[in-house]
């Protein structure tokens, strides 16, 4: 029986969730958004971040994190950055975002520092959407110009964390649900995976991939022999060391560039989820865009850019009937 293409399957989940697609019209953000308001902003963010990412090039990819969380659940509206409170369940204590998600203080930083300058002006939603590009950017990838005018929601939501969010064990074809709940594109799913080109993932996210299909996935020459050794010794089978880290693309973990693709072309994506772009005998489509992203940077520069610009434009409706410019990111203003 001919193997369905990733492209009916595709069809089939629109025909599903068209009907929760709020995200796809335009979002009322321009590029020049604080031209006139707080003209230093994006300079603001930018120079707090190279501080960051200079203190420690791993900050770059806590702020690429942070800003994905953000935009999967009620879209780029701050809800990630919220502090649980008596009155509000944040999202930082849901159980796929406990100890994966830091960074929070790097935000705290640019956020007081824009306060100085320009009172009640840049939202925290914005400034964790320029600080994302920026982070990028200082570990060699690519630059895109960030729409900005993000509201800051009221409200955060802990359910959607778990429903929202890919899990690192997630097949292919409920990455893909989750993405084109977003109106996120097959593309932009391969294009923005690439950002595990940086970054460290929990054992407790890869224990069931190196004690599962490792072996049957990758060609096991010598390096990835001993790389595969050393992932064991830090996360046990039996349990235990659950946050213990190893790094997503270990060539170059610090770089961002398109050695993750090449990662998963040798069959040793770190994460199910990520193997699962090459690997999947449903993957007729993303296996392709894999292998051009690993032969072809530029290729992959050019789509990262553009389908941050995408995720990025996820905003949540209410936060423009209802929503603020957050003086502190951590608490709703009273």
């Amino acid at each position: 029986m001919q193997i369905l293409s990733t492209n009916l399957i595709i069809l089939s989940f629109f025909t599903i969730f068209c009907f929760r697609f709020l995200h796809a019209d335009s979002p009322p953000l321009s590029i020049d958004y604080y031209k006139s308001s707080c003209p230093n902003a994006e300079a603001i963010v930018r120079k707090e971040m190279e501080c960051a990412v200079l203190s420690d090039l791993r900050n770059a990819a806590l702020i690429l994190r942070l800003h994905f969380h953000d935009c999967f659940v009620q879209g780029c509206d701050g809800s990630v950055l919220l502090d649980d409170t008596f009155t509000l369940q944040g999202e930082k204590n849901a159980p796929t975002n406990l100890n994966a998600l830091k960074g929070f203080e790097i935000i705290d930083r640019i956020k007081n520092k824009l306060e100085s300058e320009c009172p009640n002006t840049v939202s925290c939603a914005d400034v964790l959407t320029y600080a994302a590009r920026d982070a990028t950017v200082l570990v060699g990838g690519p630059y895109w110009d960030v729409p900005a005018g993000r509201k800051d929601s009221k409200t955060a939501s802990f359910s959607l964390v778990e429903s929202n969010i890919p899990d690192a064990n997630d097949g292919l074809l409920s990455i893909i649900a989750k993405f084109m709940y977003q109106s996120l594109s097959v593309t932009d799913m391969v294009a923005l995976s690439g950002a595990h080109t940086i970054g460290m993932a929990r054992c407790t996210n890869y224990r069931d991939r190196i004690y599962g299909d490792y072996q049957t996935t990758a060609t096991m020459g010598n390096i990835a022999e001993s790389h595969l050794k050393t992932l064991k010794a830090t996360c046990p089978a039996a349990g235990g060391g659950d946050d213990n880290e190893a790094a997503m693309d270990y060539v170059t973990p610090n770089l961002f560039d398109n050695s993750y693709y090449h990662i998963l072309l040798r069959g040793e994506g770190l994460l199910n989820s990520d193997q699962e772009l090459y690997s999947s005998i449903l993957g007729v489509e993303t296996r392709k865009l894999v292998k051009r992203y690993a032969e072809d940077v530029i290729a992959f520069f050019e789509q990262f850019s553009e389908s941050m610009v995408k995720l990025g434009n996820i905003t949540n409706p209410e936060t423009y009937v209802d929503g603020e410019v957050r003086k502190n990111c951590r608490f709703v203003n009273t």
